[in-house]
């Protein structure tokens, strides 16, 4: 049997957050907010971040990697259109993922807010679909990549 050209990968990032649902739910869905955690970062120079939070909606977050990064000077376009959104309760996104001109990466993505007695807890649950010209470490590099972004998340929600 021929090697698949297309693997696959799911993996789970959890986090437990000291606020109500609302909160967190406005730092996912607020386009200011995301802005802050999602958007911007060191080890990049932001080009462009639009967000439409509607069932259907698109966010759309360009960038070009930083002198000092494996891949400097190239441009990653994150396109997003969001398939569900339950207020204070799930968003489920479908996302594509490019470096240059190439694309990578297609995934759906799905954060569920759960109420606990210490405040929030959340689960993003990614699963993708890498193609042809992505790292054949690509899914632990993502997942890496959540983990610190949920960090990022952690640190803007205590800043409120």
């Amino acid at each position: 049997m021929a090697e698949p050209k297309v693997v696959h990968s799911t993996f789970v990032v959890e986090r437990s957050f000291p606020k109500p649902v609302e909160t967190v739910f406005a730092a996912l869905s607020k386009p200011q907010k995301v802005s802050q955690w999602f958007a911007e970062g060191p080890g990049h120079d932001l080009v462009e971040f639009t967000m439409d939070f509607t069932e259907g909606g698109r966010q759309l977050l360009v960038y070009r990697m930083k002198a000092g990064t494996p891949i400097a000077g190239t441009v990653i376009t994150n396109e997003a259109r969001f398939q569900e959104i339950v207020p204070n309760g799930r968003i489920l996104m479908a996302t594509t993922m490019k470096l240059g001109d190439k694309r990578i990466l297609a995934s759906q993505i799905t954060f569920e807010l759960v109420a606990s007695t210490a405040g929030t807890d959340l689960v993003c649950t990614h699963q993708g679909a890498y193609f042809e010209g992505a790292h054949p470490q690509m899914a632990k590099m993502l997942e890496g990549g959540w983990n610190d972004l949920m960090v990022k998340l952690g640190r803007a929600l205590e800043a409120q």
